[in-house]
């Protein structure tokens, strides 16, 4: 049922351009609880985590945010008085503007290693425009979930309603430093950039996007698999930092930030913004991070 584009190293496809650094060896994992079709998966890495898996049986969407509905309002959302924080969701934390209209945002961040859980979680760190507010969203990132007894880490790109495309011949590792852009070419189309810094491997889409770019965000998120909420990953802690947004910087307060609750507790809080006002760290958990050095 998922969909996605596989991509190899020797062909172009859906005007996506790839430019692979090494290559894969194809296995097989296992992912429990879940109905698993034979579909070609690249696995690289250590024994107790997997690099470009492509969730086979399992449809991932990153999804717009979801507020928390009024039964949900408690203890956990006092955090927004304390720390000024502007919203909360059941999915997204991190930092969003609205306004626009938006045609480029840019983000970097590192890789975040997670932890051992008892069932499957998982969590996705990325840039994109729209979905603050409405059911559009153009994408891309990476995942890092725990999935079949190890962690287990891709780069993505998507744009709604279309499920997560996993980039296959991208390796991510924890603590990789990734660099992202997405730019409107004033055509219809937008150009889609995910760069593994540390792999030096790059990847570009352009792709069709009609959706109306008011709001720009950098989110630690919680996505949706087979059209429900996941439970959160234990990703430890994140640094996305700097980021831009039509060519200048954001300019993030307080206000923008957002944080996750889910099953009435906190499970993902961003700090306040650095100095210079591009950028922020976010923690699994209910303590709120203190900002990166700018």
């Amino acid at each position: 049922m998922r969909k996605k584009v596989l991509l190899s190293s020797a062909m172009v496809v859906m005007g996506v351009s790839m430019v692979p650094i090494t290559a894969f060896a194809g296995t097989s994992y296992s992912h429990p609880d879940t109905a698993i079709t034979n579909l070609p998966k690249v696995s690289v890495g250590s024994s107790n985590h997997q690099t470009n898996y492509t969730h086979p049986g399992v449809v991932i969407r990153n999804a717009p945010r979801q507020p928390l509905p009024p039964s949900a309002l408690g203890t956990p959302n006092s955090l927004g008085s304390v720390h000024n924080f502007g919203w909360s969701a059941s999915n997204w934390s991190g930092y969003a503007i609205t306004g626009g209209p938006y045609n480029d945002i840019t983000g970097e961040w590192t890789v975040p290693t997670v932890q051992k859980t008892t069932k499957s979680s998982y969590s996705s760190t990325w840039i994109g425009i729209d979905g603050y507010n409405n059911s559009d969203l153009i994408q891309t990132g990476t995942e890092q979930d725990y999935v079949g007894g190890r962690a287990q880490y891709d780069a993505w790109w998507e744009i709604l309603p279309a499920a997560e495309t996993v980039i296959t011949n991208m390796a991510v590792y924890p603590g990789d430093h990734m660099s992202a852009a997405i730019h409107n070419n004033g055509n219809g189309t937008w150009k889609i950039t995910l760069n593994d810094l540390t792999q030096n491997e790059t990847f570009s889409t352009t792709q069709s996007y009609s959706g109306p770019a008011t709001s720009a965000e950098w989110i630690q998120e919680a996505p949706e698999i087979n059209g429900r909420i996941a439970t959160l990953a234990h990703y430890g802690e994140t640094t996305m930092d700097p980021g831009t947004v039509n060519g200048a910087n954001p300019g993030l307060t307080a206000s923008d930030g957002g944080y996750m609750v889910q099953n009435n507790a906190t499970v993902s809080v961003p700090s306040n913004p650095d100095s210079d006002t591009d950028g922020f760290n976010v923690a699994y958990g209910s303590a709120q991070p203190t900002p990166p050095q700018s």
